[in-house]
């Protein structure tokens, strides 16, 4: 069997009511929960791991399915691919932001766009930094959290306009985003995380989210 016909022998229609629910029925669901998912794939990307490019016709081939597990499947084959990402894959890599846009896969492919950026730090200056005005929820909130992994590496003066461009808003995912990329950051340096609350008037959720380890 293909890896969908794998994935669709394990659907389970009680748990796919119950995950479905959980995202506010935007999607339609397998039932398969992330530690079958990774079981059930395994196999499948042990035999990826010997490609020399990235399947981007399977990618969005996965985008375009009604399952929200092939989304995830997705995804996390890119990560695993990682290594082949080139720069004009960017590109790609935002095409999949805007499609079918919800937290979850947002935020599974921030740390696709901050990897990409430490492995091509111009990426950061001349797409991400568009990103920051965009009138897309997704890519402002991508724009805020890529350098979440980053700890002594994060750019606090790119961290600093992509919240403060940001912060005079209601939107819950990016007050979300806010706070979260400041509470990682105060697990590197607590004491600038601090000061730039101090100096800066943000959302009450922000601020909460932030002040997490302070």
């Amino acid at each position: 069997m293909n890896i969908f016909d794998i994935f669709y022998a394990a659907r389970n229609e009680e748990n796919a009511k119950e995950m479905a629910a959980y995202m506010k029925n935007k999607f339609k669901f397998l039932g398969i929960p992330k530690p079958l998912r990774a079981n059930l794939s395994k196999d499948f990307f042990k035999q990826c791991r010997n490609d020399k490019f990235i399947d981007w016709n399977f990618v969005f081939k996965c985008f375009d399915m009604h399952e929200r597990e092939f989304q995830y499947l997705a995804i996390d084959y890119i990560i695993i691919m990682k290594n082949l990402l080139m720069p004009e894959d960017i590109y790609k890599i935002e095409n999949l932001i805007l499609k079918k846009s919800w937290w979850d896969t947002t935020d599974s492919l921030d740390s696709v766009v901050g990897y990409m950026c430490l492995t091509y730090p111009y990426l950061k200056e001349e797409f991400i930094a568009k990103w920051i005005n965009s009138d897309n929820i997704w890519l402002k909130r991508v724009s805020i959290d890529f350098q979440l992994k980053y700890k002594d590496k994060t750019d606090v003066n790119f961290l600093s306009k992509a919240i403060l461009s940001n912060c005079n808003t209601n939107e819950f995912f990016i007050n979300k985003a806010i706070g979260w990329s400041l509470r990682e950051y105060s697990k590197t340096n607590k004491e600038w995380v601090k000061e730039f609350l101090k100096n800066n008037k943000l959302h009450s959720l922000s601020v909460r989210e932030a002040s997490k380890y302070l």
